[in-house]
Formats: C-alpha cells, sequence, structure tokens
C-alpha cells in the first residue's frame, strides 16, 4: 500500500503533508460492486484513491469515472459545505483507498500550499470532464458516444476488456439495451470490438 501510495502522491505533497495523511488516513480495501457513499448520506470523510477506480453515479444513475491518484469533487463540494452527498461512488473494481477526515481538508487548505493545489486542480480537472461531457452529448451520434465509453472505461481499469451488460451501458449512456445491442454488433463486425457475455473485449484504444 505505502509503495502504491508514494506512487501517485509523494510528487503532489510535502513531507510534512504526507506523513500527516498516513497518520491520520484511514486505509481500506473495498471489493467490486462495492458502495462507500450512498445519496443523501453524511459525508465523514473524503476518498483519496490509491489504487483501483471508483465510479460516481448522480441521482439520474448518469455515471463519471476517476482513477487512482484522484479524489472527487462532489465529495470535497459537499465536505466543506456540511451538506449531505448527492452522489453515490461505487468501487469500480477492487480498489484500496486513504480516507481522510472531513474536517482536515478546510484545515490543510489554510496549512499547505500542496494540498490547496491538490483541491483546485481537482475542481478544474472535474469542470474539464463535465465539459466534454457536455460536448459529447451535444455533439457526438450515439455509436460515437458509445466508443468514447469504452475507450474510457478501458483506460479507466487499464484493461481493454471490459465487464459490463448491455442494460448497465445502456443505463449510463441514457438510451435503450435494443440500441446499444445494436451499435455493439455493428462495432464488432467493424473488428473494432468482440463480444462475450458480459463482456467487451476492445481491439482498438
Amino acid at each position: 500500500m505505502l509503495s502504491d501510495f508514494n506512487f501517485n502522491y509523494k510528487h503532489l505533497f510535502e513531507e510534512e503533508l504526507l506523513a500527516e495523511i498516513l497518520s491520520i488516513g484511514e486505509y481500506r480495501k473495498v471489493k467490486e460492486g462495492k458502495e462507500l457513499i450512498d445519496i443523501g448520506s453524511e459525508i465523514k470523510f473524503m476518498p483519496l484513491v490509491i489504487s483501483g477506480a471508483i465510479k460516481i453515479l448522480r441521482e439520474d444513475e448518469q455515471g463519471d469515472e476517476f482513477e487512482q491518484g484522484d479524489t472527487c469533487a462532489m465529495t470535497i463540494t459537499c465536505c466543506l459545505g456540511k451538506a449531505k452527498s448527492k452522489i453515490r461512488a461505487i468501487a469500480e473494481r477492487e480498489t484500496e483507498l486513504l480516507l481522510i477526515p472531513v474536517h482536515k481538508i478546510a484545515e490543510w487548505m489554510s496549512t499547505y500550499k500542496s494540498w490547496q493545489s491538490f483541491i483546485l486542480q481537482s475542481y478544474h480537472e472535474r469542470m474539464q470532464e463535465l465539459l466534454d461531457a457536455i460536448d459529447t452529448i451535444a455533439f457526438l451520434n450515439m455509436d460515437e458516444r458509445l466508443l468514447k465509453y469504452l475507450n474510457d472505461k478501458a483506460i479507466v481499469n487499464k484493461n481493454e476488456i471490459i465487464q459490463v451488460t448491455h442494460k448497465e451501458i445502456a443505463n449510463d449512456l441514457h438510451t435503450s439495451r435494443v440500441v446499444i445491442s445494436r451499435l455493439l454488433k455493428a462495432l464488432e463486425k467493424k473488428k473494432i470490438i468482440t463480444l462475450h457475455r458480459n463482456q467487451v473485449h476492445l481491439l482498438e484504444i
């Protein structure tokens, strides 16, 4: 765990902050599919992802993902505002985390410049992802959105074999399972993917 944590965060934080994170943070390993935070729940910690990936779901079940060496801007917002969670967080695959108590987020903002930069950069990156998502919905056809979705999943999970059902893809892309099945078959015919039971093998990334 320590080597993975240092790999992801040592270049971001000064030694004093790294030591404090490791002494205060609660280590947790969660299995694939395990729920970490539910909509409407009180947020008591902010997760720092050491390895793995977490899927973030809003009320409408639209998914967004963040990968190792990252955290979630929505969680930060709820923590700082002492608000109830507006997201559901589920482990995309087996994931290792350090859970930081919420009271430390604001405290470290004024104590450590590296932490302040990390939080602000997280906001910036999530805003850019939001703009990209808007562009995707507004300008890409469904087949292009589907291919981008599969590519993003492969990159986040570092695996070209994606464990997902047609129904799950349809829910994430706000369309029907029939449409997704038809588009997946078309991609398979173009030799971009191969289909297996509850699995998509992406041949071109």
